[in-house]
């Protein structure tokens, strides 16, 4: 799909806050995560309209879930260390791409988020 990068960068820009590794990124790595979110979305929610601004919201979190570091860990990395610097990765935090879908996206596409209070006993 053909993406305004202009418009994208800019609604990414001034409505989410974790943006830094979206803006950060080339034309074409742009164009990749937009396209890989609109293809989860579209997965997720079949038959739904996604509107653009779903898909903005969910790329700005998959750019920073799979930025130079976090790639690592969803790679399986266990940990690295650079020049004194040391990253650790916990196993558990490894997540399914659907899982880092945020709550925002199933509000502005009209679902309800399937996540809720349960209840647990001490």
């Amino acid at each position: 799909m053909a993406w305004n990068l202009t418009e994208a960068t800019e609604y990414i820009r001034l409505n989410t806050l974790d943006n830094e590794d979206f803006l950060d990124a080339d034309d074409d790595r742009k164009t990749a995560i937009l396209n890989v979110s609109k293809r989860t979305l579209d997965r997720k929610f079949t038959g739904k309209n996604i509107p653009n601004e779903a898909v903005f919201i969910f790329a700005a979190v998959l750019g920073a879930a799979f930025n130079d570091t976090n790639k690592l860990q969803q790679q399986g990395v266990a940990s690295f260390s650079i020049k004194g610097i040391a990253f650790t990765f916990k196993d558990w935090a490894k997540k399914d791409i659907d899982s880092l879908i945020p709550a925002e996206v199933y509000d502005v596409i009209g679902v309800p988020s399937g996540r809720q209070v349960k209840w647990t006993v001490l």
